[in-house]
Formats: C-alpha cells, structure tokens, sequence
C-alpha cells in the first residue's frame, strides 16, 4: 500500500477504535473498550506507517537528485 493508503486507513482505524471505546465505556462493556483500543492502535500503527514510508520516499528522492542519477 502507499503512504497515502495507509494514513486514511490509519484514520478510520482511529476513529472507529475511539468511538468503540466510547460506546464501550457509556455500556459498561470492558470487551467492547478493548476492542476499541486495539482497533485504535492498529490505526495509530498504520499512521506511523504512512509516516514512514513518506520519509524514506523522500530521502531516495533527495539522495537521487543530488547525484542527478537519471532513470
């Protein structure tokens, strides 16, 4: 997946985890928060992903450029 992928899947994984938590909590449901806050990890995880990916992408873009190496 690309970074930009990855950072909107990061970000519904996110926000669903949160609003799970949310209902999780307001129902007293302890399995629903877990779920929750694992569902907003991953999305965490899937963001520090697009991250990086963007950061490597660029320093190959940089480094490319710099030897003005040509495809």
């Amino acid at each position: 997946m690309g970074s930009t992928t990855d950072r909107i899947k990061g970000t519904a994984n996110d926000a669903i985890g949160r609003f799970r938590r949310r209902v999780g909590a307001a129902t007293g449901s302890p399995a629903m928060q877990g779920r929750g806050a694992m569902q907003q990890a991953k999305g965490k995880g899937q963001k520090a992903l697009s991250g990086a990916k963007r950061m490597v992408r660029n320093a190959v873009n940089r480094a490319i450029g710099a030897s003005n190496w040509k495809f």
